[in-house]
């Protein structure tokens, strides 16, 4: 059967099954139509924990950096459920391609913290193994991990695995270039990859409203064939439920799939930024009212799922887990200065060994 335009259209309006008091809503008509399924008291509950340490993380990196321990530091708070949801439903032989925000994102896959932080502390370009893990490094330049996602879902897809590739991506990356050529690839090639936009309303400083005209971003699959859909960003049933839909429909050959999640940074773009200058508090403050994880925690002890009990030792994890980030940190890196011109090259051309013979000088000199 033929892929028709409808097909491709995502629904009408976000996606969700709980409201901002975290009560249970009657999802759409065209939601329930598409096999969107309010996740397990079980699988929530888990994707919970590990929001509550992810925000306690996020909170413990954006410390570091004003205490110089970082060089700088995106924080994702806010964009909680987006964070985690998506990547914890992924399988051991999925890939995650992550953008330079998504540090919460990381350790949810149980990534090292401190792996994760040596990019953003100055240390190496990466600091754990992409293959050994599947996620590939932070990627920094907008929307040029889109096209490598749509690439690995098609390794994946020649080498016969059922894997899906997850690609992360900001709402002012839909504007560049390569995720148009992700797009176009994935679609073209039937490659199994998901594309996850978190529209947080700001590329930096310019708003969604100065970026596109299109009635929202899930729109943009369109025209390239891929099946699209939105969701409530901040609904982290919501954002597991579309997810793992995608994740289904890639890993059985049905192609990529785009999803755009409606979500807020409740902090400045980085450390080095003043939102201030293009954002108004109230703004702010209306945004900090739809908290993820106060969503999710009201509709679970509402279940009688989340327990005092249970709370209190999530908290305490947290706590320790930053305490681990907050101490290993502390410790000055060890660093090594000729590993500058390692991986440049699989052989180094003359210019770089006369600069590596220069440092290595240098270093006699000053250890003399």
């Amino acid at each position: 059967m033929s892929t028709t335009t409808v097909d491709l259209l995502p629904c009408a309006e976000p996606v969700r099954f709980l409201d901002e008091q975290g009560a249970l809503t009657t999802p759409s008509a065209e939601a329930e139509a598409r096999g969107y399924a309010l996740p397990s008291e079980e699988d929530l509950l888990a994707v919970w924990r590990q929001m509550v340490i992810g925000r306690r993380f996020d909170a413990q990196a954006t410390a570091l950096t004003k205490q110089g321990r970082l060089a700088v530091y995106p924080s994702s708070r806010g964009q909680d459920a987006c964070q985690v949801a998506p990547v914890w439903a992924l399988q051991e032989q999925d890939w995650f391609f992550p953008t330079y925000r998504d540090s919460m994102a990381l350790i949810s896959r149980g990534l090292d913290p401190m792996e994760v932080l040596t990019l953003l502390r100055g240390s190496w370009h990466c600091g754990y193994d992409p293959v050994k893990t599947h996620t590939a490094p932070q990627c920094t330049p907008l929307a040029t991990q889109a096209v490598h996602a749509a690439g690995a879902g098609h390794g994946l897809a020649r080498r016969g695995s059922d894997g899906v590739a997850l690609c992360f991506i900001g709402d002012g990356a839909t504007s560049e270039g390569d995720f148009h050529e992700g797009l176009n690839f994935a679609a073209v090639f039937n490659t199994p990859t998901v594309f996850l936009v978190q529209n947080n309303k700001y590329a930096i400083s310019v708003p969604l409203e100065k970026q596109s005209k299109a009635p929202s971003l899930a729109y943009k699959g369109i025209g390239y064939g891929v099946r699209s859909e939105q969701v409530d960003g901040n609904d982290a049933a919501a954002v597991l439920a579309v997810t793992r839909r995608a994740y289904e429909h890639a890993s059985s050959g049905e192609g990529p799939f785009l999803i755009e999640a409606h979500t807020y940074r409740l902090e400045a773009h980085t450390n080095a930024d003043d939102a201030t200058r293009y954002r108004q508090a109230e703004e702010v403050t209306q945004w900090s009212g739809r908290d993820p994880i106060e969503r999710l925690r009201a509709y679970l002890t509402g279940t009688g799922a989340l327990t005092s009990e249970i709370e209190e030792q999530v908290a305490a994890e947290a706590e320790d887990f930053a305490a681990g980030v907050r101490e290993r940190m502390n410790l000055e890196p060890e660093v090594a200065p000729l590993s500058l011109f390692e991986h440049v090259y699989a052989q180094q051309t003359p210019q770089l060994r006369e600069q590596a013979d220069m440092v290595r000088a240098e270093m006699e000199e000053v250890s003399a």
